[in-house]
């Protein structure tokens, strides 16, 4: 089996990933995923909407999965089998805003514990260090500012929106005044002690 991720929106496939899609003769992903992908993949595949993720890792071991944006990055990498990996929205976010990516602490909330995953930004934000978070349709960005605004100094707070995207979108706000989501896909880039802007 292989794991391919597709990149985080159009036109983010990488060479190697173009070319085990195109290999490929069965074919899994979510309804992103192979829309993403659907140009390289065989007219000959045979290609299955995920309907169950529980049962991936039973797949035939000529299967490739499609994993939107990186497979590691709360992605499908969990799987068995080879990781072809995908250009994230960690890649594209802070190369959007020119942040290092050793100068980020990784946080997820994504399918998981929105509590948890804000204590731990507010752990990273306390030590003094930027945050990358990636969220779900259903984190809550006003709870998540709340949660930082008795933090000493300014905290600043980049939604990323829909990245590779025709209506990509960047706003950046405070805890105050947090950037709202318009959609469904969206992370954020969370940055103790600097000043508003892009």
């Amino acid at each position: 089996m292989k794991i391919v991720g597709v990149g985080c929106g159009p036109g983010m496939l990488t060479v190697q990933a173009i070319f085990a899609i195109s290999e490929a003769r069965l074919v899994f992903g979510s309804a992103r995923a192979l829309e993403l992908a659907h140009e390289f993949i065989s007219p000959d595949a045979v290609v299955h909407e995920i309907e169950d993720y529980k049962s991936l890792h039973t797949l035939p071991p000529g299967a490739v999965v499609l994993s939107t944006g990186d497979p590691m990055l709360a992605g499908l990498g969990y799987l068995p089998g080879e990781v072809v990996p995908g250009i994230s929205s960690l890649q594209v976010a802070l190369a959007r805003l020119h942040i290092p990516m050793a100068d980020i602490s990784v946080v997820t909330a994504h399918g998981r514990d929105h509590g948890a995953a804000l204590l731990r930004v507010q752990e990273e934000v306390t030590r003094g260090k930027s945050v990358f978070l990636l969220a779900d349709p259903g984190f809550d960005v006003w709870a998540c500012a709340h949660s930082l605004s008795d933090l000493p100094g300014e905290v600043t707070i980049t939604l990323c929106e829909n990245l590779g995207y025709p209506d990509e979108r960047l706003e950046t706000g405070s805890c105050r005044d947090p950037p709202i989501p318009k959609t469904e896909l969206f992370c954020l880039v969370i940055r103790p002690g600097k000043e508003r802007g892009g």
